[in-house]
């Protein structure tokens, strides 16, 4: 008579054990997509407050919101493309330097001149195209090469850049065509093109990882890659779309900054490789693959961009941004392996 009651002892105990160890319907929603979410909402409302408290003159005019945009436009056209690499267990550092080569090739006199010729749309064809071609090479080096990632994209990173600097021989090259300049100093709807253009690719990008089977391929990539090999997935002709649309979103980057500055130099995007990964990861990408988030990504851009504002107008210097930034990068790095810890836990 015992041994039942010891087994309904024991059953009893182990659905205990079992509620214990079920997430709260709080925790779920926190670590989930909306839960992340919120909080990028919650802690870019904050920075605004601490702007409006600290410079209530500035931080309250449209001008200074629309600069706010404007700025994050690039970087965020340059995260959306990181967004997908990072999704799928890669890494591009060669996205800043890809950018500057871009704006040197499409300022050169001899593409103005066919765009004087023919339109000045291969002004913006020009760029793309290049940081697609880098693309193209970064994906076929890392995935019938079989060179890391880290080690193929550092590689590109150094050689565009000095590619950038032997064709300009240094110099800063000047962009004169009139319609070029037209289209970038157009305000659809009072909006700056540069914004429109950021929208249009989050959109895309949003629709793309969540809406579509280059999305999951991409999800499922990121989680498992020899999983996703023996399930049938082209694994490698994947991962070289994977850079080459990033490079792609690197090249129109490159003609945002050759519209927003007027000219092409090899110190364009100088860095941005950094704040872009950073963007990415603070908006809940997984670092290590396997979740991707573009409306993380696109607030962790305006997070990043009201931040850096904020200094700004209070005078802060750069080093003490860089430091901000830094932390901020590590404390997400380190809320992500929790969560993804916790997640293993609970499967």
């Amino acid at each position: 008579m015992s041994e039942p009651t010891t087994t309904a002892a024991a059953t009893a105990s182990v659905g205990t054990d079992d509620r214990n160890t079920e997430p709260s319907g709080l925790r779920r929603f926190l670590s989930g997509s909306t839960g992340r979410n919120l909080g990028l909402v919650i802690a870019l409302v904050l920075i605004v407050v601490v702007g409006i408290i600290t410079r209530p003159d500035r931080m309250t005019d449209v001008d200074t919101i629309l600069t706010i945009v404007r700025y994050a436009s690039i970087i965020g056209v340059i995260s959306v493309g990181m967004t997908f690499v990072i999704t799928a267990g890669g890494i591009d550092l060669s996205v800043g330097s890809v950018m500057g080569l871009t704006t040197i090739i499409g300022s050169l006199a001899v593409v103005q001149a066919a765009a004087d010729s023919s339109t000045w749309l291969l002004l913006a064809l020009v760029p793309i195209a290049v940081g697609a071609f880098a693309g193209l090479i970064n994906g076929l080096v890392i995935a019938y090469g079989r060179v890391v990632p880290f080690m193929a994209t550092l590689a590109m990173l150094v050689a565009a850049r000095g590619l950038a600097e032997l064709v300009s021989n240094r110099q800063t090259l000047i962009i004169n065509d009139i319609d070029f300049k037209g289209f970038f100093r157009a305000s659809p709807l009072g909006v700056d093109t540069l914004i429109w253009i950021f929208a249009v690719v989050a959109l895309v990008g949003w629709f793309l990882l969540g809406r579509t089977t280059f999305g999951r391929r991409t999800v499922a990539l990121g989680g498992n890659y020899e999983a996703s090999r023996l399930a049938g997935l082209k694994v490698k002709s994947h991962t070289v779309k994977l850079y080459v649309l990033a490079g792609t979103a690197a090249g129109l980057a490159g003609f945002m900054m050759m519209g927003r500055t007027g000219v092409g130099t090899s110190t364009h995007g100088t860095l941005y490789e950094l704040d872009a990964i950073a963007a990415v990861v603070v908006g809940g990408t997984l670092l290590i693959g396997g979740r991707g988030t573009i409306v993380g990504t696109v607030l962790g851009v305006l997070i990043f961009a009201t931040l850096s504002q904020v200094f700004t107008l209070n005078n802060l210097s750069t080093s003490v941004q860089a430091v901000i930034k830094g932390v901020i990068i590590v404390i997400a790095v380190l809320l992500q392996q929790r969560f993804a810890a916790r997640g293993s836990r609970q499967t």
